[in-house]
């Protein structure tokens, strides 16, 4: 898990907000925004949409005619193959950008993943066609898309990582760690994860199953490295968590 451990220590510097990172938004061509929530809000179409935990938001074959970035919850992003394997390719949190392939193709494109709502979820939705209308207007608009879109990859990254554990035990502790870093929040007692964790949610997301995330996680409750309250889990300490599975 040394892996793990640098890549809680790496990323934890990066709290990545993608608000507030552009001031020089053209008047003539938008709004002046100071963030890309803002800037979706403002364009031709926009919609906030608000979906219920474990509903679907778009499958993989879908058209890809909408941008989203998230305002408040989290979305898992899977990529579903013939088998029927479905692999988390990210855990995207607030202020995260998502469902932009048919930008980044240039044409009219399919959806490549399945977006759930890993909790419930509010979004800020606008057309393709306005996001890209609005990029060559401003380039600044582009600049915020390409921050928010850096900060995706680096999810999905962190994600993949996670997943080459073959140890399942080493596998949840990774995913543990890094929903510390995306969705913690620092208390007394440690880091606790602001999210409902159903123990199948957890099982589906790194490719597991309930009995054994039950079982896993009553280990680490009886080793005293974590707690569990009201599907709330609060990591006592992530580096001794880590150093656990070395």
């Amino acid at each position: 898990m040394t892996g793990t451990i640098n890549g809680f220590s790496r990323f934890s510097a990066h709290s990545q907000s993608i608000s507030g990172q552009s001031k020089n938004l053209k008047e003539a061509s938008l709004p002046s925004k100071n963030n890309l929530i803002d800037v979706i809000r403002s364009l031709e179409g926009s919609s906030t949409e608000m979906v219920d935990r474990a509903k679907t938001i778009f499958f993989p074959g879908d058209p890809a005619e909408r941008v989203y970035l998230i305002r408040r919850g989290a979305v898992r992003l899977s990529r579903v193959y013939e088998s029927g394997e479905e692999i988390t390719v990210a855990m995207l949190r607030e202020n995260s950008l998502f469902g932009v392939l048919s930008l980044l193709t240039g044409h009219r494109s399919d959806r490549f993943y399945h977006a759930v709502a890993f909790t419930r979820v509010e979004m800020v939705a606008a057309p393709a066609l306005s996001v890209r209308q609005a990029i060559e207007k401003d380039s600044s608009v582009g600049l915020l898309l390409l921050q928010g879109l850096s900060s995706r990859i680096l999810q999905t990254e962190t994600m993949i990582e996670t997943l080459t554990h073959r140890d399942m035990s080493s596998r949840l502790v990774s995913f543990l760690l890094v929903l510390c870093r995306d969705f913690g929040v620092a208390g007394e007692k440690g880091i606790t994860i602001d999210l409902r964790l159903s123990h199948q949610g957890i099982a589906e997301a790194i490719g597991s199953t309930r009995v054994t995330i039950t079982r896993l996680l009553g280990d680490l409750r009886n080793s005293g490295l974590v707690q569990i309250d009201r599907k709330k889990i609060t990591v006592l300490d992530p580096i001794a968590l880590a150093k656990r599975f070395n």
